[in-house]
């Protein structure tokens, strides 16, 4: 596995500093966090050795031979991959990406020991709402850059200024641009502590969090921890399950009695999903042996692309978007997923952010007693559909709950229009005590 000695050991990516054309936020905010610990400007600046080493070793790939069955039942095809590779090696740019995440204020700063990076977009109108998102695996901060302006300048989407947020995004620990951490300990728990320390640091005293995928699990612990200043979680994969329901799962036996019909679909969805999670459990149990996806942009890409979420997400949005260079209906291009997934590459983050499965020791969907306002979205093709029942059970501070006609896993990412929507109807009734 060779080294990529142009990444610092700590700083997750490149060093921060004003210098070098840093992007730096103008905010009495961010003044005010600097006495309490230090908040450093970030740009990211990919050297082009960097790039021409990528497209080498795209090229190089010594390939499996083609799989014995017609479907991805096997994983992701090979046809489908060695495409994706082709593009990904000759027609792909990530200086497009690159330069949209310099367009935004990034910053790094210091947390229990390690270096986090964030986005930090302030909204131009009076009262708007903080709001820390958090982002999940296989995904980066890539994954909610499209709903930053709609939520931070409502006006431009024909939404009302009184709708609009300030936007935290911060990158997990071990991935993206966030520093590795070099020891055991960093979990949806500890995460959920040093957000609620990034926002103190910010100068936000009353604020919102959001998150799906490990994301979601990170805003739950922030509703159980609930920190001062947080008014409410918005959460698009919902902890609802009840417990005779999960010991039923977990066991393999059959549904409880007297489920209703949302609620057996859910559960029938979860049989489904608890089926398809094996990259989950190998993560989960050995995430170092995952060499091969440090020293393989393709062996990487694969398994970033196989987890086949309830839609197929994202290995069928890449079958399906090999000719397709924009989109108009919400579906991911290739290019969307190769910036991610050069992301997870350019940092060398595949096995550090596997390790997030290994450490995190509790239930997945299982309720886990938040008792702070809750809001929930649920998308059609997330990995269950929620039923109003468990979830008001499960958040008994419900403030909203709402079921979506399309988007997926990935509804920031694939729909980033309605996701907006959803968190200005999600928190809307909490902008009147602050």
């Amino acid at each position: 596995m060779t080294e990529r000695p142009w990444l610092p050991a700590r700083r997750g990516f490149l060093a921060a500093s004003a210098a070098a054309g840093g992007v730096a936020l103008a905010s009495p905010h961010l003044a005010a966090a600097n006495s309490g610990g230090a908040i450093r400007p970030f740009r990211v600046s990919v050297p082009d050795e960097a790039i021409i080493d990528l497209r080498r070793r795209i090229a190089a790939t010594r390939w499996p031979d083609r799989e014995t069955v017609t479907d991805q039942s096997q994983g992701v095809q090979l046809a489908t991959i060695q495409e994706l590779a082709r593009h990904w090696a000759t027609d792909y740019d990530w200086r497009k990406i690159e330069a949209k995440l310099n367009a935004l204020p990034q910053f790094v700063t210091e947390i229990d020991g390690l270096d986090i990076h964030f986005l930090h977009v302030r909204s131009k109108h009076e009262n708007a709402l903080p709001l820390i998102v958090t982002h999940g695996w296989p995904g980066s901060v890539i994954e909610q850059l499209k709903i930053i302006d709609p939520l931070t300048n409502p006006t431009a989407h024909g939404a009302s200024a009184s709708d609009a947020f300030h936007v935290v995004i911060p990158s997990m620990p071990g991935y993206g641009f966030s520093g590795k951490p070099t020891g055991t300990g960093w979990g949806p728990e500890r995460m959920g502590r040093a957000w609620g320390e990034l926002m103190k640091r910010l100068g936000y005293t009353r604020y919102v969090a959001q998150g799906g995928d490990w994301g979601a699990f990170v805003v739950d612990q922030m509703g159980l921890q609930a920190p001062a200043g947080l008014l409410a979680i918005h959460t698009n994969m919902p902890a609802t399950v009840p417990a005779d329901v999960d010991k039923a799962l977990q066991t393999g036996g059959p549904a409880p009695p007297g489920l209703a019909a949302d609620e057996q679909r859910a559960y029938e969805q979860l049989v489904r999903t608890f089926k398809q999670v094996d990259y989950a459990r190998l993560m989960g149990s050995r995430p170092q042996t995952l060499y091969g996806i440090a020293d393989s942009p393709v062996g990487l890409a694969a398994w970033l692309l196989d987890h086949n979420d309830a839609d197929g997400q994202p290995a069928a949005a890449v079958a399906s978007a090999l000719n397709r260079a924009t989109s108009a209906t919400g579906e991911l291009t290739r290019d969307e997923i190769l910036d991610n997934i050069t992301l997870y590459w350019l940092t060398n983050t595949g096995v550090s952010a596997s390790r997030l499965y290994w450490e995190y020791k509790g239930g997945f969907f299982n309720a886990k007693g938040v008792s702070i306002p809750v809001a929930v979205s649920v998308f059609p093709g997330e990995q269950y559909q929620a039923p109003r029942s468990w979830t008001e059970r499960a958040y008994p501070k419900l403030i909203y709950y709402n079921r979506l006609d399309k988007g997926g896993h990935f509804a920031a990412w694939e729909q980033p229009g309605l996701f907006a929507s959803e968190l200005r109807a999600a928190f809307r009734s909490l902008r009147k005590s602050i």
